[in-house]
């Protein structure tokens, strides 16, 4: 399913509201969705969508949230709720089919789109999260008009979100890259869409040491810092983590790191 672009932004009105009442909602609108997934195999639309204004402030990370919890506001943050009650009724063995049929539904919109980018669930692949990075720069333009709170006292705009979310990934893909985050996702893109598992590997090896240097955490640092380590590390990951850091999110990349650094405290 394609979602044409509008030039007025809408989501879903659920997303609106104070914690607790979006708490309910969201569980509410999980377990409609899955209802029609059984009924019908696809996702429809949400029943009811909001506009949002041009620099409107979406709320998307819960430590952009302050003291403020009773005030209704967007908290774009609040998406993943859906996912408590998304499997309801629908068959386990039917769970990852809808699974993945639920972000691609998603991804055809600008609000699903920006929900994946900004908290990607797993698995972070290097070719999910091309997909998904694909689908922000396809709304890019209409996702240009709010602002965005991802930590305490900020609001971003798109581009500085997604600047501070994932610059670091996109010069582990693509070294010396444009200055413009959209140009720089969109070369980006293209060669994680096309990735070889050697093609990840180095990307997420140029990106580690990169971490390691700006977070004063992580205590064994001359072998995190190392290549040799690292590659070593790396190719005795089972397939299924690997793939999860494939792409070099920067988050699931800091938690492998961190993995390691304890194993290495223990010896």
């Amino acid at each position: 399913m394609t979602t044409e672009q509008s030039p007025v932004l809408e989501f879903p009105a659920w997303l609106y509201g104070t914690i607790a009442a979006i708490r309910r909602k969201a569980r509410a609108e999980g377990r409609w969705w899955a209802r029609e997934y059984i009924k019908t195999g696809v996702f429809p639309q949400p029943r009811q969508m909001r506009q949002v204004p041009s620099c409107e402030v979406l709320v998307m990370h819960s430590g952009a949230e302050g003291f403020d919890w009773a005030s209704p506001r967007w908290r774009m943050h609040m998406f993943s709720a859906v996912f408590m009650d998304l499997n309801e009724g629908v068959p386990k063995e039917e769970h990852q089919r809808m699974r993945k049929a639920f972000e691609s539904f998603c991804l055809s919109t600008p609000w699903g789109a920006l929900c994946h980018a900004v908290s990607p669930p797993p698995l972070r692949s290097a070719e999910r999260m091309a997909n998904r990075l694909a689908s922000v720069l396809r709304f890019w333009d209409v996702l240009q008009g709010p602002r965005y709170a991802f930590w305490p006292g900020k609001k971003y705009t798109l581009e500085e979100l997604m600047d501070d979310i994932y610059r670091k990934t996109l010069e582990a893909w693509c070294p010396g890259g444009p200055a413009s985050v959209r140009e720089h996702m969109a070369l980006t893109v293209e060669r994680m869409a096309r990735a070889t598992r050697e093609d990840c590997l180095e990307a997420v090896l140029r990106l580690m040491p990169v971490l390691v240097e700006v977070d004063p955490e992580f205590k064994h640092r001359e072998e995190l810092s190392d290549p040799g380590f690292l590659r070593e590390r790396l190719s005795a990951l089972s397939s299924e983590r690997f793939e999860d850091i494939s792409s070099a999110y920067k988050y699931t990349v800091t938690i492998q790191l961190a993995d390691w650094d304890r194993e290495l405290g223990r010896h």
